[in-house]
């Protein structure tokens, strides 16, 4: 089969690869019919990732059809279309019991960072009960593959890990498609002003379409300044985190008022600073979703 293949920071190929098998009697062999790139793949590319190893196909988000399933898999079968989740969960172990299906200690995120996974022709997905959902009859695949991460982690990783509320001032720093999806779905909680902050002018203009009440281009150094020249020097009550480099968790925490919700989607690669020296007074809640499909609170 065909795949794309990392070999290394910036390098990758689109490589003849074994076709999958069924490994454990939970796992399911889905033929891909649609896929997507996500921010992690970009992060993965530029090194950011050291666990991803040279010969790894990536990728975590796709549509298919299952082509094979293991003794023990009962809610799927040959012939099914289902959408991939890019968390993989036993559904039975004590984090999974939580809810926390991220740190599932047999899965988690592991397609195309751990084991093979979804920009090729075929993908073996372990624990398929708990990791394959059905598509209905008639549905929009191609719209579907943003169910497989993006639009579920903008929603539950900013938009409901930071709390959006009625009346809320939100600033989301990132207009790509996993801001686009905090965009989007913060507006369920009916904010007041949602404010957009990106380097790119094509992404603010569409993100005006999407519902931004305000857009800010940061290229020139000043969305601190004009984030609070709109809050009257406030701040605003949720700043959600959707790029993952240091600038920009840390434009999150220069425009946060006191009392507000700091929701980290972003997958960072480098180490950011948390400003305790000017936090420590406003007592925030600060939500850091490793690679945006979970989270931690922190009460400071």
């Amino acid at each position: 089969m065909k795949a794309l293949v990392y070999h290394g920071p910036g390098k990758k190929a689109w490589e003849e690869k074994p076709k999958p098998v069924i490994k454990e009697t939970t796992d399911a062999v889905v033929k891909i019919l649609k896929t997507t790139i996500c921010g992690t793949d970009l992060h993965i590319m530029k090194g950011d990732l050291p666990e991803v190893t040279d010969g790894r196909i990536i990728g975590h988000e796709g549509v298919g059809i299952v082509e094979e399933v293991g003794n023990s898999v009962s809610n799927f079968k040959k012939g099914d279309r289902v959408i991939i989740s890019c968390v993989t969960s036993c559904g039975k172990c004590e984090n999974c019991k939580k809810g926390m299906y991220s740190h599932c200690m047999d899965g988690g995120w592991i397609l195309g960072y751990l084991i093979d996974g979804c920009q090729a022709e075929y993908v073996r997905i372990p624990h398929a009960d708990n990791s394959l959902y059905p598509i209905p009859a008639g549905a929009d695949e191609e719209a579907l593959v943003m169910l497989s991460d993006i639009l579920p982690t903008g929603f539950e990783c900013g938009v409901l890990n930071g709390q959006v509320k009625p009346g809320d001032v939100i600033a989301i720093i990132g207009a790509g498609p996993v801001g686009m999806a905090a965009l989007l779905t913060s507006q369920f909680y009916t904010p007041a002003e949602i404010i957009a902050i990106d380097t790119d002018d094509n992404r603010l203009a569409v993100a005006k379409t999407f519902g931004a009440t305000h857009t800010i281009n940061s290229s020139d150094g000043k969305a601190v300044e004009k984030v609070m020249e709109l809050t009257n020097n406030r701040g605003v009550d949720v700043a959600i985190e959707a790029v993952g480099i240091p600038v920009t968790f840390e434009m999150c925490e220069a425009i946060i008022s006191a009392g507000g919700h700091i929701a980290n989607i972003g997958v960072h690669g480098k180490s950011v600073t948390l400003h305790l020296e000017t936090l420590w007074s406003k007592k925030h809640n600060h939500y850091y979703p490793p690679c945006g499909y979970s989270f931690h609170t922190y009460a400071i």
